[in-house]
């Protein structure tokens, strides 16, 4: 749950410290006083877009902190991210006066990707315009989906229909451009006819250029290698023949002086190299030799893969490579103008699809009918006796989604049809069927933390006691927290806070206060009677709080 909330210069808020408690706190406040301020705030912290405007004017930056009691779920998710899991979960924002926005958990630095993640483990906020969503099928299917926990069957709907397309449009291709492709791998065949000819071997290309090199040079070769073997070994004046002569010169006079005993050592490892050069020289011409026939070959073959590589537009050392190319490019082709294959595979997966489109449409119209009777009896508490709410749960078109629409249906009063809620719902009538959707549809919510901002507009009287009964029962299994406009609801709370604007300095600052029992009096007495505040709104105000 949501423990803390720190915010600094954010709009119009300098500085605020707010300690939370479980159960149901409500934020009360005059118009304009700044009470959703905080709504923003928290979801700045949770990783919505920022931009300048939330800094407070002449500020340099703001700052948001929000402090949560972790989950298993949350522990889990931050070992995996390689964050410091502790006792608590600090989430935190900065933004500053050039737009840089900069985001942390647990004071590590990660990207609004992982602060969305994990705020929707903690925080599910309903705007004070959520009614005005309800008109939009697409928002009526998901907040069905969610009420019913339909997120594996979507996930797994949405897999299948994504692997059916897959294959759906390589049949269509396949069908399609026939000619085209059996023009390209009339070409394939070619270029790997002319390659497999060759008899290509890895790594021929390096081996035959050094052949090359080497018949090539032969005689030259030769002449050098004799020559230097002769000034090593085959005569007086040789190399070898004066390193031995060093070699005893030297060891007669080491008798007379030991330090010449460095220089012997040299002498006789110079000789024993200038020996194993001799060596190494006579094998080395014992097998060299003038090969006219084998050079001959050799450039036949050079030849030949210069050919090639010309036609192929490549390079000689890479035609083995190309070939292996050509080869995996063919086989893919083959396999996608199979078109008796792709149609086989392509129902395979449409049937794959349907099953879990079916699935999921199943799940779909048991929740629907649980969520219709639940909404129908939470609708005669709230000032629409003998309306009904219905939710529709036809067959369309497959898409990723499943093969559902979904349509919210409304009756008024007994005996009437039920209509679609964009055609027949009154501004107050939608508002009302949306709060009780928020509130029957959070019963399942796994998020530990529940925020309604202004969700009760337009609602008032009875209704809106009905309504605090409602929030302080979700208040039991939920942290809930609502920011309202209503006495009848802010009695409810267990909790209140008060916002307030002041003038310092002519700057308008936000001032978020806990009150205590004579102030919650006061406030609830404010928003009772408005400017003026009496003794009978004060006693009206006892009561409700007592009530």
């Amino acid at each position: 749950m949501l423990r803390a909330l720190h915010i600094r210069d954010f709009v119009i808020v300098d500085r605020a410290d707010i300690e939370f408690d479980s159960g149901f706190t409500v934020f009360t406040g005059e118009t304009g006083a700044g009470k959703s301020i905080l709504i923003d705030a928290l979801a700045l912290a949770l990783g919505e877009r920022a931009d300048l405007s939330v800094l407070r004017e002449g500020a340099t930056k703001a700052e948001i902190s929000a402090v949560f009691t972790p989950t298993k779920d949350i522990g889990k998710w931050l070992e995996q991210h390689d964050l410091e899991a502790e006792d608590e979960l600090v989430l935190r924002r900065v933004v500053d006066a050039q737009g840089r926005s900069r985001a942390y958990i647990n004071g590590s630095p990660v990207n609004l990707t992982q602060l969305k993640e994990v705020g929707e483990q903690l925080i599910d906020i309903h705007g004070q315009h959520a009614h005005q969503s309800l008109l939009r099928g697409d928002n009526q299917r998901d907040l069905l989906d969610a009420h019913g926990a339909h997120q594996a069957l979507k996930q797994d709907t949405l897999q299948a229909w994504k692997s059916w397309r897959v294959v759906l449009k390589k049949l269509e291709a396949a069908t399609q451009d026939a000619s085209s492709l059996a023009v390209a791998q009339e070409k394939l065949d070619w270029q790997i006819s002319e390659l497999q000819s060759l008899r290509l071997i890895a790594g021929e290309w390096d081996d035959i250029s050094a052949e090359h090199t080497r018949l090539a040079h032969a005689q030259a070769l030769i002449d050098g290698a004799s020559s230097t073997l002769a000034m090593l070994d085959e005569s007086e004046s040789s190399t070898q023949h004066q390193l031995a002569v060093a070699v005893k010169t030297l060891g007669s006079l080491l008798k007379h002086d030991t330090s010449l005993q460095a220089v012997q050592d040299a002498l006789v490892s110079a000789s024993n190299d200038v020996n194993q050069a001799i060596s190494d020289l006579n094998v080395y011409l014992s097998g060299v030799e003038l090969d006219p026939a084998r050079l001959s070959v050799v450039e036949a073959r050079m030849s030949s893969l210069f050919d090639a590589a010309r036609k192929l537009k490549t390079d000689p050392e890479h035609l083995f490579t190309l070939l292996q190319s050509l080869l995996a490019e063919r086989d893919a082709l083959i396999a996608s103008t199979d078109i008796e294959a792709l149609k086989q595979e392509e129902s395979t997966l449409k049937q794959a699809y349907q099953a879990a489109a079916q699935t999921l449409s199943l799940a779909r119209k048991k929740s629907a009918t649980r969520l219709s009777q639940e909404v129908t009896t939470a609708m005669q508490t709230l000032a629409m006796q003998g309306g009904s709410f219905q939710i529709a749960v036809t067959e369309t078109n497959p898409s990723g989604h499943g093969q559902d629409q979904i349509e919210f249906l409304v009756a008024g009063h007994t005996g009437t049809s039920p209509r679609p809620l964009a055609k027949v719902a009154s501004g107050g009538e939608l508002a009302r069927i949306s709060l009780a959707l928020s509130v029957i549809a959070s019963r399942a919510a796994r998020v530990p933390t529940l925020i309604f901002d202004e969700v009760d507009s337009g609602i008032g009287g009875a209704v809106a006691e009905v309504v605090g009964r409602l929030l302080a029962e979700l208040g039991n299994r939920h942290q809930v927290l609502c920011v309202t406009h209503l006495p009848q609801v802010a009695a409810r709370g267990q909790y209140q806070f008060q916002v307030s604007k002041q003038q310092i300095n002519q700057t308008t600052i936000s001032k978020i206060e806990r009150l205590q029992q004579p102030a919650r009096i006061e406030e609830i007495a404010r928003m009772l009677g408005g400017v003026k505040i009496t003794e009978t709104t004060r006693e009206h105000a006892k009561e409700l709080l007592t009530g």
